[in-house]
């Protein structure tokens, strides 16, 4: 939708008030702003878990912005394939988190980070941008920690950008960029969730 502007608080907040999101043309160049025709969506209450992933829930511990970096730092692991967090992407999203509006939701493990997500969270609006593991299932686990903290009878949405293959399997849907627009102002209006509201970032 357009290309450049900052990575300063105030313009992400105001970005994803309006639906749109930032990754960068390359690593570490210009800033685009996207908006996709199709947006992949996840309603909180319709997020598939079969038994394999409720048992791996049982295996970590669920924390929330405990290690907001660490978590990002693993989500931009240079040896994953299609990778698009940089440097400047990574400092705006600590930014971003200590100044309250962004998130991280992590599974442990023998007092060890195994994995976990981040995003930004503006009323009902927790729009994810990545997640990755260490040990098997945890993003997963995580995801359901996030998806069960939603679900407390507000408007909620998860917004994944894309509707992939693999999100599919897990209960994402894809919705026209109309949709997804009307939806927001009932979203941004909503009370933050306790699971986040209850977090104080550093």
């Amino acid at each position: 939708m357009a290309v450049g502007a900052d990575l300063e608080p105030p313009t992400l907040i105001a970005a994803y008030s309006r639906g749109l999101f930032p990754m960068p043309l390359r690593p570490g160049g210009r800033i685009g702003w996207w908006s996709p025709p199709e947006r992949g969506v996840l309603e909180p209450e319709r997020l598939i878990v079969r038994r394999s992933l409720r048992q791996a829930c049982r295996r970590y511990e669920i924390r929330v912005d405990t290690a907001f970096a660490e978590v990002v730092e693993g989500c931009a692991d240079p040896s994953r394939p299609h990778g698009w967090i940089d440097e400047q992407m990574r400092t705006a999203y600590v930014r971003l988190h200590r100044e309250g509006f962004a998130h991280s939701v992590e599974a442990w493990s023998g007092g060890e980070l195994a994995g976990g997500l981040y995003g930004v969270a503006l009323g009902g609006l927790f729009a994810g941008e990545s997640m990755f593991y260490r040990a098997r299932d945890a993003s997963k686990v995580a995801l359901v920690a996030l998806a069960a903290g939603l679900r407390d009878g507000q408007p909620r949405l998860i917004d994944v950008q894309w509707a992939t293959p693999h999100l599919r399997s897990l209960g994402v849907s894809a919705i026209p960029r109309r949709d997804y627009l009307q939806r927001l102002g009932e979203l941004l209006a909503s009370p933050p969730p306790a699971l986040f509201a209850q977090a104080q970032p550093p």
